[in-house]
């Protein structure tokens, strides 16, 4: 089942509005007790994570009667929930703050994502930026987009640039490794001319599908960072495959993505990135 145009419009407003009403009034305005950890010094949440997470909750069970919504945070203090995703017929997940090292640090680099699951695949995807009140979104079979604020909307199509590695721009995850592990991995890929770890699939996913940057390798597969991310791509027409390999389903938990602009980027970096952690 595929959101209709008139629910895919209610998804959005509902994302936006968390946007606007909960998530920006607290960007650099945290209180020391608005901010915890979870699993490690690293991996931070807010009041504003939380709070957000709620209203879009709220937001998408109004829209979308009957399906299982399962939350970034709710996850995290339930790991049972993610076995809705394989048993449900329709879910959605959401991420409500992606990028939350960087909304506690004041970086304008976060961003909300929410993606519509039925019988195991992504049949809507969005990727919204708070800060600007734009977003991408794609629609399975149905094509991949940006709209602005104001309404402007333009197709995403990726032009399949042939580029040498010495020429690549990338985002590699980096922090999340043991530093000689770490080591091993920003060694591996000297043969690229730049890459980078932004903390952020939201917008790193934006920036591979507008051509900024011609691919990215993540560290972990968790269905709410690259969903969207990877139906943005295979609607813009860009290449998205587990350990370069293999197609990626929402309930897969090993391996890591390597995505790119083009099907020759994609195997150029899956190669380089064979042998590494």
């Amino acid at each position: 089942m595929i959101p209709t145009g008139q629910e895919i419009e209610e998804l959005t407003n509902v994302v936006r509005r968390a946007g606007a009403e909960v998530i920006m009034p607290r960007f650099r305005n945290l209180a020391a007790d608005d901010i915890a950890t979870k699993s490690g010094p690293m991996d931070v949440v807010t009041v504003a994570d939380r709070t957000a997470e709620e209203a879009i909750r709220k937001g998408v069970e109004q829209v979308l009667p009957g399906a299982a919504v399962i939350g970034e945070e709710a996850v995290a203090d339930d790991p049972r929930l993610l076995d809705s995703i394989g048993t449900r017929q329709t879910c959605v997940i959401v991420e409500p703050i992606d990028g939350t090292g960087n909304f506690v640090a004041g970086l304008a680099v976060f961003g909300s994502i929410l993606a519509v699951e039925h019988e195991g695949q992504t049949v809507f995807g969005l990727l919204h930026d708070p800060v600007l009140d734009d977003w991408m979104f794609a629609i399975f079979g149905g094509g991949a987009w940006f709209r602005s604020r104001n309404g402007a909307q333009s197709q995403i199509r990726l032009r399949a640039v042939t580029r040498a590695l010495g020429e690549a721009r990338g985002f590699v995850t980096l922090d999340d490794y043991e530093t000689e592990t770490r080591k091993i991995v920003r060694e591996g890929f000297d043969a690229v001319f730049h890459i980078r770890d932004i903390r952020c699939s939201c917008h790193e996913y934006r920036l591979l599908a507008s051509g900024y940057v011609d691919f990215l390798r993540s560290f972990t597969l968790k269905p709410w960072d690259h969903a969207v991310g990877l139906l943005l791509l295979e609607e813009g027409g860009g290449r998205a495959a587990v350990d370069g390999k293999h197609p990626n389903s929402p309930t897969h938990s090993d391996g890591r993505i390597v995505a790119a602009r083009s099907e020759a980027m994609g195997r150029d970096i899956a190669n380089l990135a064979a042998a590494l952690p």
